[in-house]
C-alpha cells in the first residue's frame, strides 16, 4: 500500500475490471522432413512463404536420390497454395550425411584454420570462401619510454582498435616488421619484441606506421553473399573470427592456433601461405547420405536438451505450432510418436497420411486401427499435383495441403468451422477415387476421404478425428477446445501470485465470461443464449479451504461446442389435394 506521510492530494491507479483476452493462433503448422539444407538439430525455423522456404532449406528434391523422403518441399508449396500463412520446419537427414569442409592445406595453412558448411548436404560443395588481407586500425609511434623491467613502452598517437594479442605490422615504406601486442594502456603499447630499427615518426603525415593485421572474409553460396570485414585471429579482440562469423547461415569456422609456432605470421599468410592478393577456399566432401540409412528414429529425433533436440522432439521448444505433420512418412512408429507428442502437450493437432499403396477399404481400415486419439486425423487418398522438378504430374501425401486448408478455414470462418467441404487447391486429381459406398464404411471409422465431385472440384469430404469417444469425434470440436484452453492459459498469467480471495475470483470470472461471450456471438458455441452456451464457476463451490491454503485457484468452465451438420437430411412427402365438400 502507498504511504501517506504528509498532507496532500494523492492520485492512484488500480485494476478493478476484467482483463482483455486475445485468442491464440490456431493456423501455425509444424513440419518435419528432409530438405536440401538447413539445421538438423536445434529449434524449428519459421517460414512465411515458399520462396522463404527455398532460401532457407533449398528447393525440390529428386526422387532418384531421396526416394520416399522427397515430399516435404513440394508439400510445403501446397501448404501455402491452400491458404497456409506460416509454418515451422525441422529438417532431418540420414545418419551418414556429411557437411562439406576444408581443413587446411598442409603446405599452405599448416592446419591453422577449419571451415565447414553450417549443416550436412551436397549443397555445401558449392560454397566458396574468399579471404583477403585487411587491417582495422593504424597509428604512428611518437616516442619510446625505455623500461628494462617491464619492457619498452611505445607512446602512440591513438590506441583505438589495438588489443592485447593482436599481430601488428610496422612499415616505413621500404621494410616491414611484424610484432605482437602484449599490453595496451592509455597512450602506450608494449610489444612482444623490441624493434631493432628507428620506428619513431612525429610528422603530421607519417611515413612510419604500425597497423593491425586481420583478414576480410566473403562467403558465397549461389546468390547469397556474406561479408565479414577485418576479422582477427586474436581471441581477446572484439572482432575475433569465431565471434564475428558465429551468425553465418552458410559456414562454421573454428580457429586452431599452432601453440608451437615461434615465428609471428600475418593471419592472411597463415591461411594462404603466400603473398597473393586473395585466397579462395572451396569446400568439398558434402554428402546427403543414403536413404537406405533412414529409419523411424531419424524423424522421431532425440531429446538431448535445449538447442540439441532433433526431429519431432525439436518442437518441444516451440510454443506457437498448433498443427503438426510429417508429410509422406507413414511408418507407424513415427505417426504414433507424433500423436503422442500432440497428446502430451495438449496444444496441437496431428495430421496423418495413409500409405499410398493402401487403397482397398480393408487395408485403409487396418492402418487406421493403429490409432485412437482425439488429437489426430487421417486423410486419404494422395493428391495429384504438378512437379516443377520433373516437369510432370506426381502424387503427394495430403497432410500438408490439409494443414493449409485448416489455416484457410480458421482465417475465413473460425476454428469452430469443420475444415471440410473445402476445395483442395493446386491438385489436378486423386491417386484413387472412392465412391459413396466405400465412404459409408470409412467415414464412421474416422478416415477422412478426399473426393472429386462433378462441377465442384476436389474437396475434403470428412471432418473426423481418430477417436473412439463420441464426444471428440469431430476435428473442429477438439481444435475449438485447444483454442479455448490455450487462450485462457496464455491470457491469465497475471493471476499467478495474486491474493486468492473473492475480488480475484470475481475478476477472473468476468475476464473469462467476456471472452466466451464473444466466442458465442461469433458462432463458435451452441445455444440461443450465453447461459446455454457456457458457464464459468469459481469460488467456494469449486475450492475447499485446503485448496486455498495450498495456493490453488480452481475455475470450472463448461462450453457447448457447435457440431458440424455432417448429415443433411430433407424429409419429403407427397402433398395430396383433398376435394372440398
Amino acid at each position: 500500500m502507498s504511504e501517506y506521510l504528509s498532507p496532500g492530494v494523492y492520485v492512484e491507479e488500480f485494476d478493478q475490471g476484467s482483463r482483455p483476452m486475445e485468442g491464440v493462433s490456431t493456423s501455425t503448422a509444424g513440419f518435419v522432413g528432409m530438405t536440401a539444407r538447413g539445421a538438423v538439430k536445434g529449434v524449428p525455423e519459421l517460414v512465411t512463404s515458399f520462396a522463404d522456404f527455398k532460401r532457407k532449406f533449398g528447393g525440390y528434391l529428386s526422387k532418384v536420390e531421396y526416394g520416399d523422403y522427397s515430399y516435404l518441399p513440394i508439400c510445403i508449396e501446397q501448404f501455402f497454395i491452400n491458404g497456409g500463412a506460416r509454418c515451422f520446419i525441422m529438417r532431418v537427414a540420414p545418419s551418414d550425411a556429411k557437411a562439406a569442409a576444408y581443413d587446411g592445406d598442409s603446405e599452405k595453412s599448416a592446419g591453422l584454420s577449419y571451415i565447414c558448411a553450417k549443416n550436412p548436404g551436397v549443397w555445401g560443395n558449392k560454397i566458396r570462401v574468399i579471404i583477403t588481407d585487411a587491417s582495422k586500425a593504424k597509428t604512428q609511434i611518437l616516442d619510446i619510454k625505455e623500461d628494462s623491467y617491464t619492457g619498452n613502452r611505445y607512446i602512440v598517437k591513438n590506441t583505438a582498435g589495438f588489443y592485447e594479442g593482436d599481430i601488428v605490422s610496422y612499415t616505413d615504406g621500404e621494410q616491414t616488421k611484424l610484432n605482437k601486442i602484449i599490453k595496451v594502456q592509455d597512450d602506450f603499447i608494449q610489444f612482444e619484441k623490441a624493434f631493432d630499427i628507428d620506428v619513431i615518426d612525429q610528422k603530421i603525415l607519417p611515413t612510419k606506421t604500425i597497423s593491425t593485421c586481420e583478414i576480410s572474409v566473403t562467403v558465397k553460396y549461389e546468390d547469397i553473399d556474406e561479408a565479414y570485414e577485418n576479422v582477427s585471429f586474436n581471441p581477446a579482440a572484439a572482432n575475433y573470427i569465431e565471434k564475428r562469423m558465429a551468425k553465418s547461415e552458410i559456414v562454421s569456422i573454428a580457429y586452431k592456433a599452432d601453440s608451437g609456432m615461434k615465428e609471428i605470421i600475418r593471419p592472411f599468410e597463415q591461411i594462404s601461405g603466400g603473398t597473393a592478393d586473395s585466397f579462395v577456399i572451396t569446400l568439398a566432401g558434402g554428402s546427403n547420405g543414403q536413404s537406405m540409412n533412414v529409419d523411424a528414429s531419424v524423424f522421431i529425433g532425440a531429446d538431448n536438451g535445449p538447442g540439441e533436440r532433433s526431429g519431432i522432439q525439436a518442437f518441444l521448444e516451440n510454443s506457437q505450432v498448433s498443427i503438426m505433420a510429417v508429410p509422406g512418412v507413414t511408418d507407424p512408429n513415427v505417426q504414433i510418436t507424433l500423436v503422442a507428442h500432440c497428446e502430451n502437450l495438449g496444444s496441437r493437432f496431428a495430421l496423418l497420411d495413409i500409405p499410398r499403396d493402401k487403397k482397398k477399404v480393408d487395408e485403409v481400415i487396418a492402418h487406421r486401427s493403429m490409432f485412437d486419439s482425439n488429437y489426430a486425423a487421417l486423410y486419404h487418398p494422395w493428391l495429384e499435383v504438378f512437379d516443377p522438378l520433373d516437369k510432370k504430374s506426381t502424387f503427394i501425401p495430403p497432410s500438408a495441403s490439409i494443414a493449409g486448408i485448416y489455416a484457410r478455414s480458421d482465417t475465413e470462418r473460425g476454428v469452430q468451422k469443420a475444415p471440410a467441404n473445402e476445395v483442395v487447391r493446386g491438385s489436378t486429381g486423386l491417386d484413387c477415387l472412392y465412391n459413396k459406398g466405400e465412404q459409408d464404411i470409412l467415414n464412421p471409422q474416422g478416415v477422412n476421404l478426399i473426393r472429386v465431385f462433378p462441377g465442384q472440384g476436389i474437396r475434403v469430404w470428412g471432418a473426423r478425428t481418430c477417436s473412439s469417444e463420441s464426444n471428440w469425434k469431430y476435428v473442429n470440436v477438439r481444435r475449438l477446445f485447444i483454442f479455448i484452453e490455450e487462450s485462457i492459459k496464455s491470457n491469465t498469467n497475471w493471476v499467478v501470485f495474486e491474493p486468492n480471495e473473492v475480488m480475484l475470483w470475481s475478476r477472473v470470472k468476468r475476464t473469462i465470461d467476456v471472452f466466451l461471450t464473444n466466442l458465442w456471438r461469433n458462432g463458435a458455441l451452441a445455444g440461443g443464449t450465453a447461459d446455454e452456451a457456457f458457464f464459468v464457476d469459481i469460488g467456494r463451490t469449486t475450492m475447499t479451504q485446503d485448496d486455498i491454503d495450498n495456493g490453488r485457484l480452481i475455475c470450472v468452465i463448461g462450453v457447448a461446442p457447435v457440431k458440424p451438420a455432417e448429415f443433411v437430411i430433407f424429409r419429403i412427402t407427397q402433398k395430396v389435394n383433398e376435394s372440398q365438400g
